[in-house]
């Protein structure tokens, strides 16, 4: 209940108004936040024009106006239907202009009444009004029943004030003054806080032995929540009082260990925090930071808040290797024997760290280089980095970054956050406990973003040389030098990783395996791995170099390695059963035991290079997972001269498409094709596989021939791939990904492969077997295409009608149909 003026009260029991007096049309005032009640004196500030434009038309008249309560308390301009339709009729006891234009009035409500009609709206509300009669209730009519519960709501009240604290004789003697069960009841509702409409509702009431009842169910309620309030606000003074009496006593306990000459247990953590940043010999900074926090730490009451954070805190600051180092190895010999002994070939990577280690033998300052390795799955970029920290004799730490979106990832987390840690930088130095290991951050081209921030953002201070000095981490909120670190990332691609950052990174790009490096590095590091790990012994199994040579060809279709070590397993197992099941070895398995064990071939590496066709040209696709061989099909049809592109071809995919359309058009004389077929005939260029999307412009010379093969009905070379962007003028432009590209072709069983004459510096730095078994032909414009791709055109069949001698001759023209590369 709120407090009201006693004054008020009283005068609120003694006055009476003569309510005939009142006329049936008064002016409207819209209250908004309370509901006045009948006999109820209060305040009201007036600032809206309209309600002072109403008081004035009162206090000119006869002092009386409407009072009604508005639905919505923050409407400015209320209308008709804003309004609640019972309100109180009420007359002016004063009114004060304030300096601010607003009006203070007195007001005091007289009677219920309900608006029958609104008159006027526009410079303020006039309402026809009539009064609503209560039921008379004379003393005989309280009877017992009706007595206590007048008494009941009198001692709620009571008891309510005085556990608030707000309880006097004067309103004592008001309570006990009131006999009348509606004026009770108006009496204690006015002072009760209750929300707008549960007020309203109570009231529209009408009958005061009702509106009694219903008061003395608000005010029970209200009884429960003082109770509750009361209790809550007594449990957190008992709390206070028993939190500042144990903090007394230990203060006394730690007083009598020092009498006694004994460390109590927080001078012991202090001291040994203390000691832990001595040791940590941080720069002055971090140590400045440290003792900081360390003194607020003793000042504060073990069992604050804030206490274990900032134990926290310390764990981390003292724990992290701010001047530990470990000891490279500088021999650059033994470096190369290490990295010789645990990966085959990759004389690029090895290369690169043996110079980083003659560089570093030379100047011992100099910065830890950001090396990123990117190639297709299963080359062995992961297990490169943990070679590269034991040449080095380095500690490593690797983070997989794929699927990162959170910048605090990376930077940490603000300490005020519950649960904050450092970032997984920091993290991974207190792992290794040095500040220099081989940090090695996996899948960097599969970071993500969203609205928690960029975490490639946050790489670009930690992976620049000229930056990570002072790394930033959020939660230390202090520099670290990084510059020791030799950071190595691992990406399939480099094309979703920001520009920003790949600048700061050395790129070596690892390109797939040869079938002849495969086969040495299973018998050299594959096949005696998985004997061990499947519980054989090197004598039990023996696998033939031919077995080896036709698993990685026709078991397994990968650039690099993990199919391969797979299927190894999967005989290891075989014969580890049998091993098991009592039979004697030793089991050897050559090349044609390979379907008893695996079952049939998986890849069939030449099964699309049977026969020579029309409108069958073979291009290159780089992926990542190595260079794959891509057919491209063209045929034309009957139809208005479209152009149909199927297949999942992306823009430029299509744009290639258009272009060798364009081309052929232009040189139809030449390539003698009949100008009329690009009107009467539709032509359908497809790429399969139709279901995996394909884009890029090296295929357009592929396109051209398959689309010229077809429209001059000459055959494709099978044995012939092609690569190179084409332009509308026949010209063939470079492409990237050469290597990947040649090494698939020779999986697939291509013999010549014709590339751009600008890429013909690529060639020198290919693999010597590739180099062997393939035949490059540089180009530089199309037609030198057509004439190293193309055979001479196959006569179309003679009409049926008119071939009286055909069937002699069938024989003759199938002959001419097979492929001069099979004959």
């Amino acid at each position: 209940m709120a407090r009201t003026d006693t004054d008020d009260m009283v005068g609120l029991l003694e006055g009476e108004e003569n309510l005939e007096e009142i006329p049936a049309q008064l002016p409207l005032l819209p209250v908004r936040d309370v509901v006045v009640f009948t006999h109820m004196i209060l305040p009201l500030f007036v600032g809206r024009d309209k309600s002072v434009r109403a008081v004035d038309a009162s206090m000119k008249k006869n002092r009386f106006l409407m009072l009604a309560t508005q639905k919505d308390a923050t409407e400015e301009d209320p209308n008709a239907e804003d309004i609640y339709k019972i309100g109180v009729a009420a007359r002016i006891l004063r009114v004060l202009k304030l300096p601010d234009g607003r009006v203070k009035v007195l007001v005091q409500g007289l009677a219920k009444a309900r608006i029958k009609q609104f008159v006027r709206k526009n410079l303020f509300f006039s309402v026809k009004m009539e009064l609503i009669n209560e039921p008379s209730f004379p003393d005989e009519a309280i009877n017992i029943e009706v007595a206590a519960l007048m008494r009941n709501v009198r001692e709620q009240c009571e008891k309510i004030l005085s556990m608030r604290g707000e309880m006097s004789e004067d309103v004592a003697s008001i309570l006990e003054g009131l006999d009348h069960p509606g004026r009770l009841a108006d009496l204690v509702a006015s002072n009760l806080s209750l929300k707008i409409d549960e007020a309203q509702a109570l009231f529209e009431i009408i009958d005061p032995l009702k509106r009694l009842h219903r008061v003395n169910e608000l005010l029970s309620r209200e009884v429960e929540l003082s109770t509750m309030q009361a209790r809550i606000q007594s449990n957190v003074r008992d709390e206070i009082s028993k939190t500042q009496k144990d903090y007394f006593l230990r203060e006394q306990v730690r007083a009598i260990h020092r009498e006694l000459g004994e460390n109590d247990e927080k001078s012991q953590e202090m001291e040994e925090y203390a000691e832990k940043i001595a040791a940590a010999k941080m720069p002055p900074e971090a140590e400045q930071e440290a003792k900081k926090q360390l003194k607020r730490l003793e000042q504060m009451n073990p069992e604050a808040a804030e206490a274990p954070m900032l134990r926290t805190y310390l764990d981390w600051l003292t724990d992290v290797p701010w001047s530990k180092s470990s000891r490279d190895r500088l021999d650059i010999k033994a470096a190369q024997k290490v990295l010789d002994a645990d990966h085959y070939g990759l004389e690029k990577v090895k290369e690169r760290i043996l110079e980083f280690l003659a560089v570093r033998k030379l100047n011992p300052k100099m910065k830890g280089p950001i090396l990123c390795l990117a190639g297709p799955p299963g080359v062995g970029k992961t297990s490169l980095g943990q070679s590269i920290a034991r040449a080095m004799s380095r500690k490593f730490v690797r983070v997989s970054l794929g699927g990162i979106r959170d910048e605090a990832e990376i930077r940490g987390h603000r300490r005020t956050y519950i649960g904050a840690m450092p970032g997984r930088i920091i993290q991974g130095l207190k792992q290794a406990g040095a500040n220099n290991p081989v940090f090695m951050m996996d899948e960097i081209d599969k970071v993500g973003q969203d609205f928690r921030g960029d975490p490639t953002s946050a790489l670009l201070e930690a992976l620049d040389p000229e930056q990570n000095f002072a790394f930033s981490d959020h939660y230390l909120n202090l520099p670290f030098d990084l510059s020791k670190v030799l950071f190595i990332t691992t990406a399939n691609m480099t094309d979703t990783i920001p520009s920003a950052l790949l600048d700061r990174m050395e790129v070596i790009n690892l390109s797939g395996y040869t079938t002849p490096e495969k086969t040495a590095i299973a018998k050299t590091y594959l096949i005696p791995r998985q004997i061990k790990e499947n519980g054989l012994k090197k004598k039990d199994l023996v696998i033939s170099e031919s077995a080896i040579v036709r698993l990685a060809t026709e078991y397994t279709s990968e650039a690099g390695l993990r199919n391969l070590e797979r299927e190894i397993g999967s005989l290891c197992r075989k014969v580890s059963r049998k091993t098991a099941e009592g039979k004697k070895g030793p089991f050897s398995i050559n090349a044609a035991g390979l379907v008893k064990y695996l079952g049939l071939p998986k890849y069939l590496p030449e099964m699309d290079q049977e026969v020579d066709q029309v409108g069958l040209a073979t291009g290159l696709a780089w992926t990542m997972a190595g260079g794959e061989p891509l057919y491209v099909e063209a045929t034309i049809m009957p139809g208005k001269g479209e152009l149909v592109l199927t297949g999942q071809l992306g823009e430029v995919m299509q744009e290639s498409a258009r272009a060798a359309v364009t081309y052929a058009r232009s040189k139809a004389e030449s390539l003698d094709i009949d100008p009329e077929l690009f009107e009467s005939q539709d032509i359908h260029i497809h790429v399969p596989a139709g279901a995996i999307p394909k884009d890029g412009p090296s295929a357009g010379a592929a396109m051209a021939t398959a689309l010229v093969s077809v429209l001059t009905n000459r055959p494709i070379k099978s044995i012939v791939a092609m690569t190179g962007e084409i332009t509308i003028r026949g010209r063939i432009l470079p492409i990237g990904g050469l290597k990947e590209k040649a090494i698939g072709a020779l999986r697939a069983g291509i013999r010549i492969l014709l590339v751009p004459e600008k890429n013909k510096k690529e060639i020198a730095e290919l693999p010597a077997q590739v180099r062997r078994k393939l035949k490059f032909i540089t180009v530089t414009q199309v037609e030198q295409v057509f004439e190293q791709a193309l055979l001479p055109a196959i006569k179309p069949p003679k009409p049926k009608g008119k071939a009286k001698k055909g069937a002699k001759k069938t024989p003759a023209k199938t002959k001419a149909r097979q492929p001069s590369s099979r004959a």
